[in-house]
């Protein structure tokens, strides 16, 4: 994809404020998602452990899985927030399934450009319903504010 075939990007500030909402939902039932993953898992979603950048304590953020071309990536649609913060800190986290072992992974921030952009585009056709939707209907402002990161596992599991 070059630089002129590239996908439109504008930020919304409908966007913006949806994905707030939306993930305040979230923050909300977080005990009961958890309860629903743990019981046989949810797609995509994993437990992303990360420690904190001011305090080093684990924190745990259920996150959908991207797979594109065998690697793993995960990210946030609306920009920046807290457990980007501490993965781009930490450089580091652990990735765990509900009925697997724990994988231990090295994440890179992606910038902005091709990798990044196949990334955000997978994201429409690997999200379960209806966020597959949401997804492809943001898509402009994903583009434009969406942090996403490349994880690439490393010796050892948890």
């Amino acid at each position: 994809m070059t630089a002129s075939r590239r996908p439109p990007r504008r930020s919304s500030r409908a966007w913006s404020v949806l994905w707030r909402l939306g993930y305040a939902w979230l923050r909300l039932t977080d005990p009961l998602i958890r309860a629903a993953w743990r019981a046989g898992g949810m797609g995509i979603t994993v437990d992303l452990r990360v420690p904190g950048r001011r305090t080093g304590r684990q924190r745990a953020v259920l996150v959908g899985l991207i797979e594109v071309a065998g690697g793993w990536y995960v990210g946030h649609p609306n920009g920046e927030v807290g457990w980007t913060r501490n993965l781009a800190a930490a450089g580091e986290a652990v990735v765990a399934w509900p009925s697997r072992v724990s994988r231990r992974v090295r994440a890179e921030r992606l910038s902005d450009g091709d990798e990044r952009d196949a990334v955000i585009l997978a994201t429409a056709h690997q999200q379960p319903f209806p966020g597959n939707l949401v997804y492809r209907a943001a898509r402009s402002h994903i583009l434009a504010r969406g942090v996403y990161f490349r994880l690439e596992p490393t010796e050892g599991t948890t």
